[in-house]
């Protein structure tokens, strides 16, 4: 069996990791770098991070971004917000070509790779506030809830636009007449 095959069957194993693997658990198995590039090259990796890998043939997972799930995975104390959160939960019409994660204020989060990320530094207070987990078979996503995100993108309208802040309120205003 190539090496190749042998790793992406020992990745495939790895559910407990939802298909994502740390360099160093590849090289405690015997793989070399040249092996991991190997993949890379070919698509069946993808580098999320340094050190931090996912199977390359993840499918859209219904309506929770791959983006999403890869800077969970990425930033083990990230939380999506502002208008990350929004557009998930179709507050906007922005459609923000970033993935908006808020993280702790004494946090210094690693360069991720590939992946377009605006960090926020909230403070503990208003970190911990209204975080919901959302279950998925790759792992878990942390999102901050409709209210959190509401009242976030007001606090932040100074530099994220007024516009955005008054668009979330009229179109979560549509959401909930719809539901009577």
């Amino acid at each position: 069996m190539s090496k190749n095959n042998e790793l992406i069957r020992y990745m495939k194993k790895f559910l407990v990791h939802h298909g994502y693997v740390e360099m160093n658990e590849l090289k405690d198995k015997g793989f070399h770098t040249s092996d991991i590039k190997n993949l890379i090259d070919t698509g069946e990796l993808k580098k999320v991070k340094s050190g931090l890998y996912r199977l390359g043939n993840f499918p859209e997972i219904s309506n929770v971004r791959l983006s999403f799930i890869d800077v969970s995975h990425a930033v083990k104390n990230g939380v999506i917000c502002l208008l990350s959160a929004l557009d998930f939960y179709e507050l906007t019409t922005f459609n923000p070509s970033e993935v908006y994660v808020a993280i702790p204020r004494d946090s210094k989060p690693k360069k991720l790779n590939k992946l377009p990320v605006k960090f926020f530094y909230f403070s503990e207070k208003n970190y911990n506030l209204g975080i919901q987990e959302i279950n998925t078979k790759y792992g878990i996503v942390k999102i901050y809830n409709k209210e959190k995100s509401i009242c976030d993108i007001f606090r932040y309208s100074n530099k994220l636009g007024e516009d955005l802040a008054i668009e979330s309120l009229k179109m979560l205003k549509i959401q909930i007449f719809k539901s009577y």
